[in-house]
């Protein structure tokens, strides 16, 4: 990729956490705010590799502003927020939000930093609100007697029989394509035994 000498861009970061979900309304958007470049991650999970956003940050230069569609396509907590921005202004590359909460909010001001800080705090805070409700909820329901995930392929008639056919030598690979399972599950169930 060639590198630019000139400054005062305008690049914009989109993210999708599922390869099934699209970017282009965020592209769109960036496009339309006259974002000259736009870098694209599909990446889910708080500790998921960003190698655009890497990407993105390593092509900004000093006088360029870093332009994302919503926060929470950017950064996924506070710190991380925080972090991202603060490092971007000691380069002197700007931040600028297109929608939701800091939306024509300048984090390079006083009062933009505040309401950057406010506005990531109160995400952090419902996040962690809905994992207590989660965690509860599961609790709740693993006291009655009930468990989540998907219930399991192997009953116990299909267990006995891999177990027998198992001990008279049969490969694990013949077995599981028998009983109609995959290998790694039937490893898993032959092990728990």
């Amino acid at each position: 990729m060639a590198k630019r000498t000139t400054a005062g861009h305008l690049i914009g970061y989109a993210r999708v956490s599922t390869d099934e979900q699209e970017a282009q309304l965020q592209v769109d958007a960036l496009n339309a705010a006259g974002c000259s470049r736009v870098f694209i991650d599909k990446a889910s999970g708080k500790n998921a590799e960003r190698p655009e956003l890497m990407a993105a940050m390593d092509y900004l230069r000093s006088g360029d502003s870093l332009c994302v569609w919503k926060l929470d396509r950017f950064a996924r907590s506070l710190i991380d927020l925080v972090t991202l921005v603060d490092g971007l202004s000691r380069r002197g590359i700007g931040f600028k939000v297109l929608t939701g909460a800091l939306a024509n909010i300048d984090p390079a001001t006083a009062d933009g930093r505040l309401m950057l800080q406010v506005v990531g705090a109160m995400a952090e805070f419902e996040r962690s609100l809905i994992k207590e409700r989660t965690k509860a909820g599961l609790q709740a329901a693993k006291a009655q007697g009930r468990t989540g995930g998907r219930p399991t392929v192997i009953t116990d008639d299909k267990l006995t029989v891999a177990r027998a056919r198992k001990a008279k030598g049969e490969s694990v690979s013949a077995i599981a394509k028998a009983i109609g399972v995959s290998r790694a599950t039937l490893y898993r169930h032959l092990e728990e035994a």
